[in-house]
């Protein structure tokens, strides 16, 4: 029963934001209809482990919130006036929940050129990062919608308090209320599009490297990120900064088997053992990489894949590149001021230029950037290269205070204790 519970929960996770698209697409009322779908998701979740999963759980899925959705606008006053927005708003080729046996979900014909699961998915994602919201409401509710990141979850990856990202996502919900569900015309497509993108790297992050609880990686949400970036460049393969994206999560995904030990502890690139490497994603990745670069002026997606594909490509850490790495990280921090990648960059001044070199960077960074974890631990390791064992067991300890990882936090204690010895 355990198993099974597991695979319900699993299996409505990942319809969750598909259903909620076709909602949104079809009858244009953003809260009412993710009030509706949770309604649906509890009933499910109530009636499937006793009666069995629906041949098409979607499809059931979509009726029964549709049906919660039509009580609630029928009960309104303005009744009238919300059906007409609604018929108003509806696409030629919206979705309507295929029976059971029919549809994409059991290998028919849907009738569009995309699998609706997919459209609705993308047109959710795409009127979350509506022009109206602010980047940050945006990139906050994306991740509730779309990636069913917690208030919680999303507030820890902000570095905010957790009721200051429920209200920014209560103020994104009513700041959309009413507004068409459809994809983006060409006129604002750009800048929509930045934002859809930078929230599935935010979602793979959180998946990659979780930023709190007892698990280092997250695959649910690694993998929704991977997926729906796909699915963004099915509908634009020819945008360089979705292929280098792409390139770049799959790159990275690809050492997820080296990068814990048996009892989950956490090993560190250069000491990961490159054979558990996908090297079927690897070589995915950097042929992704390169197409990416080929479509035309390099952006900050595509040089982080460039860096990480000559990561991949090593054999061993010894083999690793760095002038290149640090020659396109150069490139990277002159284009984006992102406090990560000027991190990044004095690792591979380090590597380049000795310890002492790599300090200097970080030492400049503390000046100018908001404190963080990554800081000290960056610190750490540079003073323990450079022989200054007392300096590194400190900044080591500073780094696991302050993360909320417990993966991380094992690490880096466990680097300090070894500096004792």
């Amino acid at each position: 029963m355990g198993r099974a519970t597991d695979d319900i929960e699993d299996l409505l996770r990942r319809h969750a934001p598909q259903v909620l698209g076709a909602l949104v697409r079809r009858y244009g009322h953003f809260d009412p209809a993710e009030d509706s779908v949770q309604e649906a998701l509890i009933a499910a979740a109530e009636q499937w482990p006793r009666d069995g999963i629906p041949d098409n759980p979607r499809g059931w899925l979509i009726r029964v919130a549709s049906r919660r959705l039509t009580d609630r606008l029928r009960s309104d006053e303005a009744r009238r006036r919300r059906e007409e927005t609604a018929a108003a708003l509806t696409p030629a080729d919206a979705f309507v929940a295929p029976p059971p046996g029919e549809g994409p979900a059991a290998g028919g014909p849907s009738g569009l050129g995309r699998a609706p699961s997919e459209d609705d998915t993308l047109t959710l994602l795409f009127l979350c990062c509506h022009p109206a919201l602010s980047p940050a409401a945006q990139i906050a509710l994306t991740l509730r919608a779309v990636g069913g990141l917690t208030t919680a979850e999303i507030a820890r990856a902000h570095l905010v308090p957790e009721a200051t990202m429920a209200q920014r996502i209560s103020r994104a919900k009513r700041a959309v209320r009413g507004t068409q569900f459809r994809q983006p015309d060409a006129r604002d497509r750009d800048q929509r599009l930045a934002a859809v993108l930078q929230v599935l790297y935010l979602i793979f992050n959180e998946g990659y490297t979780a930023t709190a609880g007892p698990d280092l990686h997250r695959t649910d949400l690694a993998r929704e990120a991977i997926r729906l970036t796909r699915a963004v460049r099915r509908l634009l393969p020819r945008e360089g900064r979705v292929t280098g994206l792409l390139a770049l999560m799959v790159l990275t995904e690809a050492r997820t088997q080296a990068r814990t030990g048996p009892d989950g502890e956490l090993i560190p690139l250069d000491e990961q053992d490159r054979a558990l490497w996908d090297r079927t994603a690897v070589a995915e990745g950097i042929a992704l990489a390169e197409e990416a670069l080929a479509q035309g002026p390099a952006g900050d997606y595509q040089l982080q894949a460039a860096i990480a594909a000559l990561h991949d490509e090593a054999e061993r850490a010894e083999d690793t590149d760095w002038p290149q790495i640090l020659a396109l990280y150069d490139l990277l921090v002159r284009r984006s001021p992102d406090p990560a990648a000027a991190l990044g960059r004095a690792v591979a001044v380090a590597m380049v230029h000795g310890p002492r070199a790599g300090l200097a960077e970080v030492d400049a960074l503390a000046e100018t950037a908001e404190r963080h974890y990554r800081l000290d631990a960056v610190r750490a390791h540079l003073l323990e290269r450079a022989g200054d064992m007392a300096a590194a067991r400190t900044a080591y300890r500073a780094a696991a205070d302050a993360t909320l990882s417990e993966p991380e936090a094992r690490y880096l204690r466990m680097r300090a204790d070894r500096l004792d010895r």
